[in-house]
């Protein structure tokens, strides 16, 4: 493998992850119920919580599945 070829590589996978920071960023702000649907598990006593979003987990599981199936078709 051609060393510039892998460096476009991980230049495009830091602007993946950029840009999935600031949709998880600016998620809250635009009404995206991230954290918040229903099925996410929010267990708390006096001194401890515990948190686990499973159904935002899976949601964006799908998405991202979709969309980078749909960015892998069209640029291959």
């Amino acid at each position: 493998m051609d060393l510039s070829h892998f460096g476009k590589w991980v230049f495009w996978v830091g602007v993946l992850i950029a840009g999935i920071g600031l949709f998880v960023w600016w998620g809250p702000r635009i009404g995206l119920p991230l954290g918040r649907l229903p099925g996410d598990i929010h267990i708390s006593g006096e001194r401890w919580s515990f948190y686990f979003p499973i159904m935002s987990c899976i949601v964006l599981s799908i998405v991202l599945t979709v969309v980078l199936n749909i960015f892998f078709r069209f640029f291959r």
